[in-house]
Parts: structure tokens; C-alpha cells; sequence
């Protein structure tokens, strides 16, 4: 059983934690050279956290801590960079950090950013976008995923502003792990008690590092981008694509283990992981023949670039040039259909899922177009939603198959890729259970 964290609901340690599904050989090769932040801030749980950052040590991760100053009356740095075996970041400015800017240094450095224990203070800060000590500098300079497992009083943990930071968090992919009830060290009896180090590293472990790993060695083919269709050396017929959805599926997919082939037309974007292997277009016939030649060897593919219908019938070798008329003619033929193509040669147990854009009967085109090219699914945008479309960073998809639609709302493309990628995990899990 592997634990998924359900948006606006927090992860309840006092639930029955499975053990992992790993034996110790496996989840150690998982975790070995995983580069984990552990944040600790002024709760009295804070001693417990240095049997978490052994947990994660003794399973061949490496360990970096960083502390809020109220921290360190609880625990000592001396302690937690001997266990660590690094140095502890404790201070914004200070003649022994070894940047000035050790907030993105550090960051930088991390996979993923565990606080623990988690004070009101801290998660009010990170809630509202405080910057104003090394911890809290360094969760807003750190854009992978942040764990926070809250320590409080039980009066604390129930206020109204507590509650609302930690709702809001969550509903920015933030990981709550709910603090345990039972008796506090004010003497207090109520939820407030910060998760035990083990419950936290299998929650850890599950949620994060055996997802990464979901789509290990399978192979996936995305396209992104314009395409761009000359007309004489200077000139040619494209759209207002950025490719950003592209690229931001090309990653989501990388993050979860497969191979990914990146077949893009005209962008300034590049991919970042080192499982994307991109290949680089122009044309509509040239996407064509690469994606015709690199889908047998995929198990997925997912066409998400914007792909021009026609293209000028011929191409003029030298620069056309304005003469007498104003008018021109320009006299055009039809691109390849790269997804009918694609449907031709579908294996079975293939995934293949396009894109429609679409700015009148958008329901209707998509879902004909889902029919006639034999998809798995079809992912739906109109430009008629504001934020949607091109040239935006956000998208609201819509994503359709033989069973129905799901509308999601306006969100990141990153998270809209994200969407798409338990899409195909949904379909994987169903082709296995056949």
C-alpha cells in the first residue's frame, strides 16, 4: 500500500502506517544520494528529529539541516552536525556559512524539504510569504516538495489561523503530516504532538521517493511547441505557442522515473532533467517522421504541440518581395495529421493521448476528434478561458475519454501536467488489471 496525499485533507499519523513496500536492499539503492533539507524549528519535539535525519542517513541519503535560532536552545549544532555530518545553516548572515546567499545554495542543493517539528510560527510565516530568518528564507527560496510536520499545543493547532495556514499550504501542494494526540509536554492533553520520526520517514519515503519512481523504465513521447511552415527564407506560417505545457509534462513525467523523448518545434524553452532526451524540429512534416519513427520504440505518447494544419504549397527560394500589388496569394495544402498517423500504428497496450484547442463547440471537436483518432484520452483547451491557451504559465484543462469528461480548474501548467501524468497512471494501473 502506498499512501497519496489527498488535497485539503491532511495525513493523519494516528491511522494505521503500513510498512514500506520496499525490503532494505531496495530502499536503499531508492534513497542513496538523495539530498534531503531537514528544517528544525523551536519545539520541544526537536530532539526526536535527530532520530529522523538518521533514519534518512542510515538509508544512504545525505542530510543538510537548517534551524530556526530557538531551535538551537533545544538541540545543539555540535549534535546535529555530527549526525548530519554537515554543517548546520542557523544564520542569514554569518562569517560561517560558506555563501552569502546560503538560502539558494542550499536549495538548490535539496530534493526535498522536511520541517520537523513545525511550529505555528514557521508555518504562519511560509503561509504568508515571511523571510526573515534562515528557515524561513530558505522554504521560500526551495521549489520542489516541502514536508512540514506541525508541533504545537493543542489550543494552538485548533486556532483559526493555524488551521487557515495549513489549508492554504495544502491546497499549494504543501504536505501536512498531522501532529498525534496524546499528552503535551505543557501538560495540555490534545492533538499537538509532533509525528514519530519513523512515521514521518515512511510517509516520506511512500509519498515521495516510491513516486518517483512509478514510471521507472517505462518510456514516454511528447511533443510541444509551434511548428513553424516557411514561406520563403524569411518568412512562415506558425502560432502563438510557447511550448511551456510541453516542456512542463516532459518534466513531470522525468520526475516519475521514465524515459522521455521531447520532440519540440521553435521554443526558447529547455528541458531541465536528465531523462528528457530532446529532439528539435521545425516543420510539421519533420515533427511527422520523428514521432513516426520514435513511437513503436514508447509506451506513451502524448501530443501536446500545436501543430500547424496547412502549409504554403510551395516554398519561394528567395525572399518574396513587395512589389506593384498589395494583394498576394498565398496558396496552401494540408500538414500531416500526426496523431491519426500515430493511431495507425498503435501497438496494443500503446497510450496515446492528444490535445485539442478549440475556441467554439469545444466539447463536441474534442470529443470527435478522440473518436476519429482512436485516443485514449484527449486533453481540452478553450481560448475562451481566461489563463488558458498560449502564452500563458497557467492552463485549464479538461480531460475526456469513453467514459466522460473531468473539468479541472485554472491552475500552473506544472500542475495541470501533473493532472495528466495520474491520467496515464490511472490507465496503467486499469491495462495491468485486465
Amino acid at each position: 500500500m502506498i499512501f497519496t496525499l489527498i488535497p485539503y485533507t491532511f495525513f493523519n499519523p494516528n491511522t494505521l502506517i503500513p510498512s514500506l513496500p520496499f525490503n532494505l536492499k531496495y530502499l536503499r539503492v531508492m534513497l542513496n544520494g538523495k539530498k534531503i533539507i531537514i528544517g528544525i524549528t523551536g519545539g520541544i519535539a526537536a530532539y526526536k528529529t535527530i532520530s529522523l535525519i538518521r533514519l534518512f542517513i542510515k538509508n544512504g541519503a545525505e542530510v543538510k539541516v537548517v534551524t530556526s535560532q530557538n531551535a538551537l536552545q533545544l538541540v545543539t549544532k555540535v549534535t546535529l552536525e555530527s549526525i548530519s555530518k554537515n554543517k548546520v545553516y542557523s544564520e542569514l548572515f554569518s562569517s560561517e556559512n560558506d555563501y552569502t546567499t546560503e538560502h539558494i545554495a542550499l536549495t538548490d542543493w535539496g530534493d526535498i524539504f522536511i520541517v520537523a517539528p513545525a511550529t505555528a510560527n514557521i508555518i504562519g510565516k511560509f503561509a504568508n510569504g515571511i523571510a526573515d530568518d534562515a528557515i524561513s528564507t530558505s522554504l521560500l527560496a526551495f521549489d520542489k516538495k516541502v514536508y512540514l510536520a506541525p508541533a504545537m499545543n493543542c489550543k494552538m493547532w485548533n486556532h483559526f489561523s493555524v488551521q487557515k495556514s495549513c489549508n492554504y499550504l495544502i491546497k499549494n501542494n504543501i504536505a501536512i503530516i498531522e501532529p498525534a494526540a496524546g499528552f503535551l509536554a505543557c501538560g495540555y492533553e490534545g492533538k499537538g504532538r509532533m509525528a514519530e520520526p519513523e512515521e514521518i520517514f515512511d510517509f516520506v519515503v511512500n509519498d515521495y521517493f516510491s513516486k518517483s519512481h512509478a514510471l521507472k523504465n517505462v518510456n514516454v513521447l511528447i511533443t510541444a511547441g509551434p511548428t513553424f511552415e516557411s514561406i520563403d527564407p524569411v518568412r512562415f506560417i506558425g502560432n502563438h505557442s510557447s511550448g511551456l505545457m510541453g516542456y512542463c509534462l516532459a518534466e513531470a513525467f522525468a520526475k516519475k522515473g521514465a524515459n522521455v523523448t521531447l520532440i519540440s518545434g521553435p521554443t526558447h524553452l529547455k528541458a531541465q532533467h536528465s531523462k528528457i532526451k530532446t529532439i528539435d524540429v521545425v516543420s510539421a512534416d519533420e515533427m511527422n517522421e520523428a514521432c513516426i519513427k520514435a513511437f513503436p520504440k514508447n509506451d506513451i505518447a502524448i501530443m501536446s504541440a500545436a501543430v500547424a494544419d496547412y502549409k504554403p504549397a510551395t516554398i519561394s527560394p528567395e525572399k518574396i518581395k513587395k512589389g506593384k500589388s498589395e494583394n498576394i496569394s498565398l496558396q496552401l495544402t494540408a500538414t500531416p495529421d500526426i496523431l491519426l498517423n500515430l493511431s495507425k500504428i498503435k501497438k496494443k497496450n500503446q497510450i496515446l493521448a492528444g490535445f485539442a484547442l478549440e475556441t467554439n463547440n469545444e466539447v463536441a471537436n474534442a470529443q470527435e476528434k478522440l473518436k476519429k483518432k482512436k485516443l485514449d484520452f484527449i486533453v481540452l483547451n478553450s481560448l475562451k478561458d481566461k489563463g488558458a491557451g498560449f502564452k500563458t504559465a497557467t492552463n485549464k484543462i479538461s480531460i475526456i475519454d469513453s467514459e466522460g469528461i473531468v473539468h479541472f480548474n485554472l491552475k500552473s501548467k506544472k500542475e495541470a501536467a501533473e493532472d495528466i501524468v495520474t491520467k496515464i497512471l490511472s490507465i496503467r494501473k486499469a491495462i495491468k488489471t485486465k
